[in-house]
């Protein structure tokens, strides 16, 4: 079973551990320079805000996710998990506090971009950089219930 806490300094060096995992499952469009920079960034940024955990009963962490004005930031699940529902109930408990929820996936990452159709988010626009105005193309999406279909 899944149990969800916010995120406490201790927790960075596993939070960066799941995405550089995450990252090297998911992520080969990126260039190493590149990574290098986002990797150095976040591990700035993230003990500065609220990130939700997803956690197995036992503690380990083995997600996390970071919601933003009804914006989700970030969603990254350990490989080892994927494909078993974890990344779907941070997805649903996000909803739960943002049912207007919006996420942009970098077009490149073909198997995120499935995820979200699959589980009832559209296509809403794109971009052809991300928000750091890097040149990675992003489709931003909605979830389907609030998307006036």
């Amino acid at each position: 079973m899944i149990e969800f806490r916010i995120s406490t300094p201790q927790d960075i060096s596993c939070i960066m551990e799941i995405w550089n995992k995450a990252i090297n499952a998911t992520h080969h469009f990126l260039a190493f320079e590149d990574r290098l920079a986002i990797e150095k960034e976040l591990f700035t940024f993230f003990p500065t805000v609220e990130l939700t955990l997803a956690c197995e009963s036992s503690g380990c962490i083995i997600g996390f996710m970071y919601l933003h004005d009804g914006h989700m930031e970030a969603l990254f699940v350990d490989p080892d998990y994927h494909g078993q529902g974890v990344g779907k109930a941070m997805v649903h408990t996000a909803l739960a506090q943002s049912p207007e929820l919006t996420i942009d996936v970098n077009k490149q990452n073909q198997q995120a971009v499935g995820f979200y159709t699959r589980i009832g988010f559209d296509q809403v626009g794109h971009s052809e950089f991300d928000s750091q105005d890097r040149p990675y193309p992003l489709i931003h999406l909605r979830y389907r219930q609030h998307s006036g279909n």
